[in-house]
C-alpha cells in the first residue's frame, strides 16, 4: 500500500534517529523528532499516534517512539530510494555530492521500486551513497558497519574518510574544501579539549584544523596499507614440477611467482631469488623486498622480507619477517605440493606512524598447489598472531597507548592459466579477518580481495626474470582498488 510523503518522511526520520541511539530498543524522544522534522511537538505527536494506529510505530506518551518491524522495513526502503537517487545524480547526471540531498528528498517519493531496482543494477549494486551512507538492500536490510570518527581514531595513524554523517550542503562544502570527502586519507596529529579542535595532516601534507563537532561527523576507518609478503618459494629454472600423469601436459615454466596467494614450492639447492613487490592503494604505497635461500636442499628454505611504506605524509620501514618453509610434500600423481611456513614478525616499523604494530609475533601459512592441464590451482590458510600490538588514542589532552593481543586468520585461493609458456593470466582471492585495537578492546573486520593480473618471464642463460601486474580490489565496509607491480630475479649461487 502506498503511503503519503509525510508518512514516509516521519518513518525515515524516526528510523535514522533509532540507528543513532546507543541503546538498542531505546525510544526516540518526541522533542528530537519534532526538531528533525521541523514541526511543533504537538504536530509530531499527532502523526506518531497515527503511525501507531497503523501498526508502523510503538508510541509511549511522555517517553518517545520507536518503529515496529513493519515500520522499519518501510523506512529502510525509503532510505534505499533516497541514497540510490543521490548516487545516480552524482555518477550519471554529474551533479555535486553537496547538492543532491535536497533533490533526492523530493524524488524519493515519486519513483517506483521497479525504477529504483533498475538504477541499482545500472550502478553496479553499490554499497554506499556519495556521502558514504550504507544503501539498504531490496528487503530493507541496512548494513551497519562500525566506524571510528576523527575524534576517536588512533593518533598518528592514516585513516580513510568513509562516511560524512551531516548532509547539510554548507557542511559538505566545508568537507570538500578541506579534502575530507569519502576516500580521502588523513592523519590526526593532535586533539585539544581546551581548544575544542582537531589538527589533521591531509593530502599533499596539508595541515588542517577543524572543530571537534565537525570531526565527530567524519567517520573513518584505518587505512589498510597492504604489505604483500611475497614469501612463496620461487625456483623456476632449476625446480620445475614434472608433468603429472593425469594432466597430459608439460610442466609450467613459471611456477612460483604468485602475488597474493603463496605457492607450495621451495627453492632447489643452489638457486636463490630476489623478489620486489609494490602496491598503491588509497593514496598509499607499500613495497617489499624478499630474498629466498635453500638450506642445503629443497626440503628446507629460509627467507626474509623487508617492507617500506609511504602513506602520503610519511615514509619509512615497516615490520620485517624471518621465514622458514618446509617442503612437506612434493607434487605427484593424485597429490598436491604442500609447504607449511612459519614466520617470525619483527617490530621494526614505527607503530606511532601506523607502519607497524609494535609487537613481535608469528605468522603461519599452509599452502597447497596442484596443476591441472594448463591451470595451476593454489590454496592457502593461516593466521597472524601479535601478542602485544599497540595503538595510540587521546583522552582529553593525554595520549594513551593501548596494547592487546591480535589474532587475524585468513584463507586464500587462486587459479593461474598458461596462455603461453612464459605468459600467464592470474586470478587471486584473499579472505581475511583482521583484528585491530580500539579504545575499549579489540574489533574484527572482514575483508575480501579479488585480484586479476598477469605475469610473464624470460630465461637468460641460467637466470630468470619475471614481471607482473595486478589490479586488486578489496571489499570491507568500503571498496578500494589498487595497482600491484611485481619483479623477480632468480639466479644460481653455485653450480650443481
Amino acid at each position: 500500500m502506498a503511503h503519503s510523503q509525510t508518512v514516509e518522511n516521519y518513518l525515515k526520520t524516526i528510523f535514522q534517529a533509532q540507528m543513532a541511539l546507543e541503546n538498542e530498543g531505546a525510544l526516540v524522544p518526541m522533542g528530537q523528532l519534532a526538531t528533525a522534522i521541523g514541526v511543533v511537538p504537538g504536530t509530531a505527536t499527532t502523526m506518531v499516534k497515527a503511525l501507531a494506529d497503523s501498526g508502523l510505530a510503538h508510541y509511549e506518551p511522555y517517553a518517545g517512539v520507536r518503529l515496529t518491524p513493519a515500520g522499519e522495513k518501510l523506512a529502510a526502503l525509503v532510505l534505499r530510494r533516497h541514497r540510490l537517487i543521490e548516487l545516480f545524480l552524482v555518477n550519471v547526471m554529474g551533479m555535486s555530492w553537496t547538492e543532491v540531498h535536497d533533490e533526492a528528498e523530493n524524488l524519493e517519493h515519486a519513483v517506483s521500486d521497479r525504477l529504483i531496482d533498475r538504477i541499482d543494477e545500472m550502478l553496479g549494486r553499490p554499497a554506499v551513497d556519495p556521502h558514504g551512507d550504507p544503501i539498504p538492500d531490496p528487503e530493507g536490510t541496512v548494513p551497519m558497519p562500525e566506524y571510528d570518527s576523527l575524534l576517536t581514531c588512533p593518533l598518528g595513524t592514516p585513516v580513510t574518510i568513509s562516511r560524512v554523517s551531516d548532509q547539510d550542503r554548507a557542511f559538505l562544502q566545508f568537507a570538500e574544501q578541506h579534502d575530507l570527502r569519502p576516500g580521502d586519507v588523513v592523519r590526526v596529529e593532535e586533539r585539544s579539549v581546551a581548544g575544542d579542535s582537531v589538527q589533521l595532516r591531509g593530502r599533499n601534507d596539508r595541515r588542517v584544523t577543524i572543530g571537534a563537532r565537525a570531526a565527530s561527523k567524519m567517520l573513518v576507518q584505518a587505512v589498510r596499507i597492504i604489505v604483500i609478503f611475497l614469501l612463496a618459494s620461487r625456483a623456476v629454472l632449476a625446480q620445475t614440477p614434472g608433468a603429472m600423469p593425469e594432466t597430459g601436459q608439460g610442466p609450467f615454466k613459471i611456477t612460483d611467482n604468485s602475488f597474493l596467494v603463496e605457492e607450495a614450492f621451495n627453492q632447489e639447492a643452489g638457486v636463490f631469488q630476489n623478489i620486489f613487490g609494490a602496491m598503491r592503494i588509497n593514496g598509499t604505497w607499500a613495497a617489499t623486498f624478499t630474498q629466498e635461500w635453500p638450506l642445503a636442499s629443497q626440503t628446507h628454505q629460509f627467507s626474509y622480507t623487508l617492507a617500506f611504506l609511504d602513506d602520503g605524509h610519511h615514509r619509512g620501514a615497516g615490520d620485517a619477517l624471518l621465514n622458514y618453509r618446509y617442503q612437506a610434500m612434493t607434487e605427484g600423481s593424485g597429490r598436491p605440493a604442500f609447504s607449511p611456513r612459519l614466520s617470525l614478525i619483527l617490530p621494526s616499523g614505527n607503530s606511532d606512524r601506523g607502519f607497524g604494530d609494535g609487537s613481535a609475533g608469528l605468522q603461519v601459512n599452509l599452502p597447497f598447489s596442484k596443476q591441472r592441464g594448463d591451470w595451476y590451482w593454489h590454496w592457502n590458510g593461516g593466521i597472524t598472531w601479535l601478542p602485544r600490538a599497540e595503538a595510540r588514542f587521546q583522552r582529553d589532552d593525554l595520549a594513551v597507548i593501548r596494547r592487546g593481543g591480535l589474532a587475524s586468520p585468513f584463507v586464500a585461493g587462486s587459479g593461474i592459466y598458461r596462455l603461453r609458456p612464459m605468459f600467464h593470466l592470474m586470478l587471486e582471492s584473499v579472505l581475511s579477518f583482521d583484528d585491530s585495537i580500539t579504545e575499549t578492546g579489540t574489533a574484527r573486520d572482514t575483508a575480501f580481495t579479488l585480484s586479476p593480473g598477469f605475469r610473464g618471464g624470460w630465461n637468460v642463460g641460467d637466470k630468470q626474470v619475471v614481471v607482473g601486474v595486478a589490479l586488486p580490489t578489496t571489499w570491507s565496509d568500503t571498496t578500494s582498488t589498487g595497482a600491484f607491480f611485481y619483479f623477480s630475479y632468480e639466479l644460481p649461487f653455485r653450480k650443481n
